[in-house]
């Protein structure tokens, strides 16, 4: 049958575990360029040693994962390593005047010219 955890979380032994996780994925982190630490691909094998580890650590301390105190720790790794990653928003800006007018009449110019051949071709049904 299914066997229950009925053991309670000891929040302690897994503050106690979790640095170690945070130790090892430094030294990780050591081997990539700190200018590449925005890159995911660049560390993503390490990242997930470190959610690996800090998920065992919560289970074997019979915590689940993610919880709160895991969060926390993870949050100031995060803050740690990547509080230089913003996202930087796009500023987006019209073309010039020329490339605009032209992108605007191509569209309104292939409109008027499908019009007049189809009005065209409407009138000459006699033929066709």
């Amino acid at each position: 049958g299914a066997h229950q955890q009925t053991e309670l979380c000891n929040e302690s032994l897994m503050l106690e575990k979790l640095p170690a996780c945070g130790k090892s994925f430094e030294e990780m982190m050591k081997k990539v360029d700190s200018k590449k630490w925005c890159n995911l691909t660049e560390f993503i094998i390490y990242y997930d040693n470190f959610t690996q580890c800090t998920e065992r650590e919560a289970n074997n301390a019979s915590c689940f994962w993610p919880n709160p105190l895991a969060e926390g720790f993870i949050t100031g790794i995060h803050k740690q390593f990547f509080s230089n990653c913003t996202s930087e928003k796009v500023h987006w800006e019209d073309p010039p005047d020329e490339i605009l007018i032209t992108l605007i009449l191509i569209p309104v110019m292939l409109t008027c010219a499908m019009i007049t051949l189809v009005v065209w071709c409407s009138k000459r049904s006699d033929i066709l």
